[in-house]
């Protein structure tokens, strides 16, 4: 391993990339496959993904059946982690951050070569010119400096090579993309398709992340079994994670070093050329703080932490933080809503046979269906909403807590009720506001000493009445479909809690009020390319992952490009 110490030289790659999740790891395929020398830094621990996921461990086999311990949990406040995925998520004592009084958030990170596509939720959904376009449709905001028709093709071939389950159904708001055999539909999903159907929306497979009939060229993937604890990692492969599709490959090239246990402090600027010259990172186990040196340098950490370490990069060329001469750096952070949510009964499937219908990656999606034309428009709103929805029996019957009673009838009417229960949640596109934003937090650091963000942002009226139609047309889907309503939540969860936190370095045709160019480029440092979420114009209301994906390939592909020519 040729890393320089800070206090001596060394090798100078062709690339290096911070980050080794879905933007990172993107980066770092294309790359090494270019024929560049790259270098990956990732802030947690190499695992092996075939002794260190618990994929198909039982609950029993663990000491807390497969929760949190009680000592731990509060350094996994956010809710996500497990007994089974606490060793990959970022524990908050050693990563904290702050917010103002009244305004919480919850960051929820990954720290592991793969990042957050070790345990993503697999939701596989395109952004189309509703959401490229969004300004110039409803008025509000900016546009992307993209459109659909550019990246389209990325997307294509992010699919083929991720390996997507889905079905085609030519819907404007939700572009179809190329797909493998999608996942049956569940007897309670078919009931409330055909109330969806009735009030004229549509409910379809999930889009998701996993390939059903293997990736060609790839012999790291392997074709889905249906065991259905995705969330737990998947040790065979046929989940999307970024070790097995991207840098399993890339480092079959002989051109890809991985550095594990590298916590990135800050990018260092040439201070006779202004160029980035490399990352300066500190080892997560001894402390010790060395340099790495590319020719070019990219950041795929995540939408926050790239942000985080731009604004670290201070100097007195940089001093509000590098590429910040817009001073949009920090600014336009948003999400999605979500948290709303409904639990229903269907009575034909009371009493039905039980079987194994929690094995499965995903579940069924009601496209959005508002503001999409004057028809659909709402006055006391802009955008759109979509809801992820599932039914059947899982492993935990999470309803038993409603059903009164005790003893053995409380347990025949517990497994009677266990086939008919219907998921539904809804997700609902945040505005991009520039006073929702991050900032150094100058009396807080990590475990290793870096500066912490500070997280200012709070939903709107916007978000608040678009989650009160939401509940509404849940409702009317609900009853038209004969499903009885048993609970619901009505209040959104904290922002961040979606885990699809992007923007605070947008890209834009202006120089003035973006941060990075149409190819992720940053405008102020021509080597410096920032391919995560954080560039995100706006968020649609759609899973971003697929979107940070095709961006990614599209900015490395012209990244390689302009190497080539010594051009950048």
């Amino acid at each position: 391993m040729e890393i320089i110490s800070r206090r001596n030289t060394g090798k100078v790659y062709d690339a290096v990339i911070v980050g080794s999740g879905a933007a990172g790891g993107m980066a770092a395929h294309v790359m090494a496959n270019a024929g560049m020398e790259v270098l990956v830094l990732e802030a947690g621990p190499q695992l092996d993904l075939y002794k260190d996921f618990k994929t198909h461990a039982w609950p029993y086999e663990e000491k807390y059946r497969g929760r949190l311990s009680p000592r731990d949990a509060h350094n996994y406040k956010y809710g996500f982690a497990d007994g089974y995925t606490s060793h990959i998520y970022a524990r908050l004592d050693e990563n904290p951050y702050s917010t103002p009084e009244g305004k919480p958030f919850d960051w929820v990170r990954a720290r592991a070569v793969g990042g957050r596509t070790l345990v993503w939720g697999r939701v596989s959904l395109r952004l189309s010119d509703y959401d490229f376009k969004a300004a110039s449709h409803d008025g509000y905001g900016d546009d992307w400096p993209i459109s659909y028709a550019e990246i389209k093709p990325f997307y294509d071939r992010v699919d083929r090579l991720i390996g997507v389950m889905g079905t085609r159904e030519n819907l404007p708001q939700l572009p179809d993309g190329v797909f493998q055999k999608p996942q049956p539909l569940l007897c309670g999903e078919t009931i409330l398709k055909r109330g969806v159907e009735k009030t004229g929306r549509r409910l379809i497979p999930t889009r998701a992340g996993v390939t059903s009939e293997g990736v060609k060229g790839n012999r790291y993937r392997a074709a889905c079994h249906y065991c259905g604890t995705c969330g737990r990692g998947c040790d065979v492969g046929a989940m999307f994670n970024s070790p097995t599709a991207l840098l399993a490959p890339a480092k079959e090239t002989g051109r890809l070093t991985v550095r594990p246990d590298a916590v990135a402090r800050e990018v260092i600027i040439d201070r006779h050329t202004g160029r980035a010259k490399g990352v300066a990172f500190i080892d997560r186990k001894t402390k010790r703080e060395y340099e790495a040196h590319g020719k070019i340098v990219v950041l795929g950490a995540s939408t926050l932490e790239s942000t985080r370490i731009m604004l670290n990069s201070k100097s007195r060329f940089h001093p509000n933080g590098l590429a910040n001469s817009s001073g949009a750096l920090g600014h336009y952070l948003h999400d999605h809503t979500w948290g709303v949510s409904f639990t229903g009964f269907a009575p034909p499937l009371k009493g039905r046979e039980i079987v194994n219908e929690d094995g499965r990656p995903q579940g069924t999606y009601i496209p959005s269906f508002r503001n999409l034309d004057q028809a659909s428009r709402q006055q006391k709103y802009v955008r759109r909403f979509g809801y992820q929805c599932g039914s059947g029996a899982g492993i935990f019957p999470g309803h038993a807590r409603l059903i009164a009673g005790f003893g053995s009838s409380f347990k025949k009417e517990v497994l009677a009720w266990h086939p008919g229960v219907v998921r539904m949640g809804a997700f609902g596109e945040v505005l991009a506001r520039r006073e929702n934003r991050v900032s150094i937090d100058p009396n807080l650091k990590d475990a290793w000493g870096i500066p912490s963000l500070k997280i200012d942002i709070e939903y709107g009226d916007n978000e608040r009445e678009l989650t009160r139609d939401a509940i509404e047309c849940a409702h009317e889907m609900f009853h038209a479909a004969g499903i009885e309503l048993i609970t619901e939540n009505r209040a959104m969860f904290p922002p961040g809690h979606s885990i699809h936190e992007v923007g605070t370095a947008r890209m834009g045709n202006d120089p003035k009020t973006s941060v990075l160019n149409r190819w992720n480029q940053a405008h102020d440092i021509k080597n410096l390319l920032v391919v995560d979420g954080s560039c995100f114009v706006s968020s649609g209301c759609v899973n971003p992952t697929l979107t940070i994906l095709a961006l990614s390939l599209r900015a490395s592909e012209y990244a390689v490009e302009q190497f080539k020519r010594g051009e950048i």
